[in-house]
């Protein structure tokens, strides 16, 4: 199987460096939020992404930060700035031709997965589905009651901490919330085979909720 195209962009309204990733006749787009310390060119984001545009899926990475911002380390950790990143890649994605209508699904990492949860609390109508890959979920906060959209949480066996903050951030959601813990897995998913679970894991999540509405036309 060749190769998925992808497309170097840059977002507005602050032009954060965008990977678009556009298989033919893709079902859905994931737009990924990578975690504290990470950028769009996140190696395990990236292996996550290419996975699904073999299975279909259209894929957005990009910087959550400005190369200025990164440098400051209360940024990294802002929450609520990350979150409204990730609702201005949601604007890009709907004003994108190629891919504006599309159902869209979130992948969240570490502290992305909280913004990804904000996001989606905030746009109900637009986020149709969320994974999170070792992510903190109990830093959305309060948002996480108002999360509509089906979460997918994916922790590491051996990584305790994490995966007890996650429990109780599911306490707090009403929506459909599934957790699956990858056996022997820490933190980062560097274990052999681990982040091939969350590959499997996330697909199948997006095949299942990312699902054209009626009506909906592609636009190529």
């Amino acid at each position: 199987m060749s190769a998925t195209p992808v497309r170097e962009l840059e977002l507005p309204p602050h032009r954060l460096g965008a990977f678009l990733g556009l298989p033919h006749e893709p079902q859905g787009i994931v737009i990924f939020a990578h975690g504290s310390g990470s950028s769009r060119f996140s190696p395990r984001n990236a292996f996550v992404a290419r996975a699904l545009e073999r299975s279909g899926f259209a894929t957005l990475l990009f910087d959550l930060l400005t190369p200025a911002e990164a440098i400051d380390r209360r940024r990294v950790f802002d929450i609520p700035l990350l979150a409204q990143r990730l609702l201005e890649a949601i604007q890009f994605v709907r004003a994108h031709p190629p891919v504006r209508s599309l159902p869209i699904g979130l992948f969240g990492a570490s502290t992305g997965a909280a913004a990804a949860l904000v996001a989606a609390a905030e746009l109900p109508q637009e986020v149709a589905a969320v994974v999170s890959r070792g992510g903190r979920p109990d830093l959305a906060g309060a948002a996480l009651s108002r999360v509509m959209a089906p979460t997918l949480l994916v922790v590491g066996e051996r990584d305790e901490t994490v995966l007890e903050l996650n429990r109780l951030a599911m306490r707090q959601m009403i929506c459909e919330v599934r957790l699956e813990i990858v056996p022997g897995a820490t933190h980062l998913f560097e274990e052999p085979g681990t982040l091939e679970q969350v590959v499997s894991l996330a697909t199948d999540w997006f095949r299942r909720y990312l699902r054209p509405t009626a009506g909906s036309s592609r636009e190529k």
